[in-house]
């Protein structure tokens, strides 16, 4: 940090140093702005999935539509990037693409099928409190207080938004969307941990992750579920959706903002997932929104604003240049 000093001699000098400072933390704001608008267009398309599943998907085959969704995609991206994993990036990927893809949509889908979307969508929610623990253990980051109570007031404010009296609670679905929700935690955690080849494009980083999970679940999805009957349009339509801009395209801009913004921050971005699942279920089945669920879907967009932002104490001591 550049240390300014105020006596009359020097004041010229000071302000400069004062000015730069200010400009480079006016610049980094800038970019963290921008990079988390674009990170969350991510959690913004991912909200569709319930929707997806539960209107164009054939019922009863998680395994296969998580396949179709991953390894077509992975392929497509290979093929743009043409860039293979080197070294210990072959493991890591077949890692990364397991817990961020390959154990992860089929859990999703399977608690979308057993849950009604809202509680599926508000177990996804928790997401943000595994990744601020996991980060603690793996990436040896201090306790965040402030992301941490934004994260759990999140959890909260959609569960206000989907939860009610009527809703259904399976134990098979609950336990799937809670551990999808700590298999892709772990996948987070890791992506910062190990970071991205500085040669290796987003969409290239990406598709190494598909297809490895694409390559996971090809023999079980054809062996436990197989190929469903009666594939029309709408399954088609479906598939290509969560597949494209679902899968490519969302975890190309996902990988792209974890490397550019702190993980506890990035994960908080999921709690939109949910909120786009609601309102959308809300639109497409007629629902209202009772005043309880607008305050819960208030109090969650609260939490993941607030969650974004750095206390100023904070922002002084981690923001300022470092001493050259």
């Amino acid at each position: 940090m550049i240390a300014v000093h105020c006596r009359d001699d020097n004041y010229v000098l000071a302000s400069s140093f004062a000015c730069s400072d200010t400009e480079s933390m006016s610049s980094i704001s800038a970019q963290r702005i921008s990079w988390t608008a674009a990170t969350a267009t991510a959690p913004l398309v991912w909200g569709t999935t319930f929707v997806v599943t539960t209107h164009l998907l054939p019922e009863g085959h998680p395994l296969f539509a998580a396949l179709v969704r991953a390894l077509p995609a992975g392929v497509l991206a290979l093929l743009i990037a043409r860039r293979l994993p080197h070294g210990s990036w072959w493991w890591k990927s077949l890692v990364l693409g397991t817990l961020n893809m390959g154990a992860f949509f089929p859990l999703l889908f399977i608690a979308a099928q057993h849950l009604p979307g809202g509680v599926a969508a508000t177990l996804g929610a928790v997401q943000p409190l595994v990744v601020a623990g996991l980060a603690v253990t793996i990436l040896q980051e201090r306790v965040s207080a402030w992301r941490l109570g934004w994260g759990a007031t999140g959890v909260a404010g959609v569960a206000l938004v989907v939860l009610g009296p009527d809703a259904g609670m399976d134990a098979i679905g609950v336990a799937a969307g809670l551990c999808g929700a700590l298999s892709m935690g772990l996948g987070v955690v890791l992506t910062k941990k190990w970071g991205r080849p500085t040669n290796v494009s987003a969409v290239g980083y990406a598709g190494w992750q598909l297809t490895a999970a694409g390559v996971v679940l090809l023999i079980p999805a054809l062996l436990i579920d197989g190929v469903p009957r009666g594939i029309d349009a709408g399954a088609i339509a479906g598939t290509l959706w969560l597949g494209l801009f679902g899968g490519l395209i969302s975890y190309s801009i996902w990988f792209a903002g974890i490397r550019k913004l702190p993980v506890t921050a990035a994960a908080l971005l999921g709690i939109i997932s949910p909120l786009t699942a609601a309102i959308l279920g809300a639109l497409i089945a007629d629902e209202r929104l009772a005043p309880v669920q607008l305050i819960g879907f208030s109090i969650a967009l609260a939490a993941l604003i607030a969650g974004q932002l750095v206390p100023r104490r904070r922002w002084s001591a981690d923001s300022a240049p470092a001493t050259p």
